[in-house]
């Protein structure tokens, strides 16, 4: 086995490693694990968030699974911060910025440590993506476990349904203990919020990418399936290392295809684009583009019925079979690559060879010939709005296009305020700008203002627009991602009250309905703000990070 301890001899072997492994004996190391292969388990275990709190006894049965294997694992932890307890206020800010942070931390230990693989466990939007980072750049061989997702709560509520009880609250359509009630049962224990939002979205794609074992995204957090994927996951690392089959093996274009596809089957977050481009650009796949979600999405249809816009929760897709039944249907319409490798060392057609289909009477997961919508929720616009791209969510429930005039605010907290207090009205467009990567900066996700305006009953009447982002859980008519961003000189800098604005998710065009010779003139006028941050983390990102078409990698 001496190929699958490429790093870890070199930390290890020979008398002058003495130092080296005196040093591991207090942490658990005996004299035979010296000559095993080491297994590093990424916990991103943290008491900040239920999405995470119950990440480190998956990690102890990862390790588990490793040393029964025939490695010797070892845990340690990254960070995660929580969206949802954030949303809404300046702390959001570091949520994007958390991605990069953990990408490197993972980097970092598992380079220094001179670990030969990786098991790493992610259950929060930014921790999955950093998790792939992470391993696509240290390329040892490796897995990734989705922590899984949360039942529902009282109710069939969850945490959107929280943000929207405070627009309902405001319209004085519920009470102080209606809104108590809905709080402090919303969220029953440990798992990820329970829609098709980031979490899941991101749980899935990895999956279909090939880099997390057959349903892997498709169990409660709390069960014994969930507790097996993290034992046989410590168990397939070991193949993994036997057989030489690394991240950038597995991270390929066509990968990355399958994975756009699963997205748009059902239903997936806006987020997803940036995160796999930024996921793309790790593992070398330079070529994958906005534009490819535009390509691919011409040819998928959204089949889940599933939350923010559909009916269901993840946990009742659990319950009829999760992910792999769906996966097969697309892969024998020809909708998937069933030659990639995955991480269980078979392709992805070995992998769904004796899937059986759904039950006929299931309602959550349409027939290809009966979508939801028979082409992608998830539309790029292009225009003098966002010559750079935008990426918009459209369901078709909102309608295909719309039109009204700007209400224009500089941040996010504005416009919150402007929605709560009436000051919205059927025909707006509202704009929220300088919450781009490097305005904000990081990007801040818009749940606040999105959820305020369906409690208010205004979801089909008003569209929202912006350089930020917005959470899995938005729904509605709006866009986000705009490219050039208003900090750096964007035509959404110089949108004024009353403009015309245009959304066409037919055409897939944003547009700005004023005179160009108006808009260079306003343009030439338009002073750049100074940034919000100077020093620390934010300051960092902002400086460093690349737009949002380009996943606003930081690398």
């Amino acid at each position: 086995m001496s190929n699958s301890r490429k790093y870890s001899s070199q930390v290890v072997d020979g008398y002058e490693r003495a130092p080296s492994r005196a040093m591991l004996y207090p942490v658990g190391f005996d004299k035979e694990d010296f000559n095993k292969p080491q297994v590093g388990v990424a916990s991103t275990w943290s008491m900040v968030t239920p999405c995470n709190m119950h990440i480190n006894q998956l990690a102890e049965q990862a390790e588990k699974g490793i040393n029964s294997a025939g490695g010797k694992g070892v845990i340690f932890n990254t960070i995660t911060i929580s969206d949802g307890i954030s949303m809404g206020s300046e702390g959001m800010k570091y949520s994007l910025v958390s991605r990069e942070v953990i990408a490197d931390s993972i980097e970092t230990v598992v380079g220094c440590q001179g670990f030969d693989g990786v098991v790493a466990i992610g259950g929060c939007d930014k921790n999955m993506p950093g998790c792939l980072i992470g391993l696509a750049r240290l390329n040892r061989p490796g897995i990734f476990v989705y922590g899984g997702t949360i039942q529902p709560g009282k109710n069939h509520t969850d945490i959107v349904s929280v943000f929207e009880a405070v627009g309902q609250y405001a319209n004085h359509a519920i009470d102080d203990i209606e809104l108590e009630t809905i709080e402090s049962t919303a969220i029953p224990g440990p798992g990820s919020c329970g829609g098709m939002y980031t979490a899941n979205t991101m749980a899935s794609a990895i999956e279909a990418l090939g880099m997390s074992l057959p349903n892997s995204s498709a169990q409660d957090a709390i069960s014994e399936d969930k507790t097996n994927d993290c034992v046989r996951a410590g168990e397939a690392v070991l193949n993994l290392l036997e057989k030489d089959i690394k991240p950038r093996d597995i991270m390929t274009l066509k990968a990355f295809e399958n994975a756009i596809t699963i997205i748009i089957a059902l239903g997936g977050s806006t987020n997803a684009v940036l995160h796999m481009i930024a996921m793309a650009n790790a593992a070398g796949v330079n070529e994958l583009s906005i534009d490819d979600f535009t390509r691919i999405g011409k040819n998928v249809p959204v089949l889940a019925d599933l939350k923010p816009s559909g009916k269901y929760m993840m946990s009742e897709l659990v319950a009829i079979g999760g992910t792999l039944p769906l996966m097969k249907m697309l892969l024998d319409a020809g909708l998937l690559h069933g030659d990639c490798m995955t991480v269980t060392g078979k392709t992805m057609a070995e992998n769904l060879k004796d899937v059986k289909p759904y039950a006929d009477s299931q309602e959550i997961i349409k027939a290809l010939d009966n979508p939801i919508k028979k082409d992608s929720h998830l539309r790029i616009l292009k225009g003098n709005l966002a010559q750079g791209g935008a990426v918009a969510k459209i369901t078709g429930k909102e309608g295909l296009s719309f039109k009204g005039k700007a209400k224009c605010f500089g941040r996010e907290e504005e416009a919150l305020d402007a929605i709560l207090n009436d000051k919205i009205q059927a025909g707006d467009v509202i704009v929220i700008r300088y919450e781009g990567p490097a305005g904000g900066p990081g990007m801040r996700e818009m749940l606040a203002p999105t959820s305020a305006v369906m409690g208010l009953g205004l979801g089909e009447k008003v569209a929202l627009i912006t350089d930020g982002r917005f959470s899995g859980g938005t729904h509605g008519f709006v866009v986000g991602h705009i490219t050039p961003e208003a900090f750096k000189g964007g035509v959404l800098a110089v949108v004024e009250d009353g403009d015309e604005i245009l959304i066409d998710a037919e055409n897939n065009s944003l547009e700005l309905l004023v005179d160009q010779v108006i808009i260079d003139e306003r343009l030439e006028h338009w002073v750049q703000p100074k940034p919000n941050y100077t020093k620390g983390v934010l300051a960092k990102f902002a400086k460093l990070a690349k737009s949002a078409s380009e996943g606003a990698v930081t690398d």
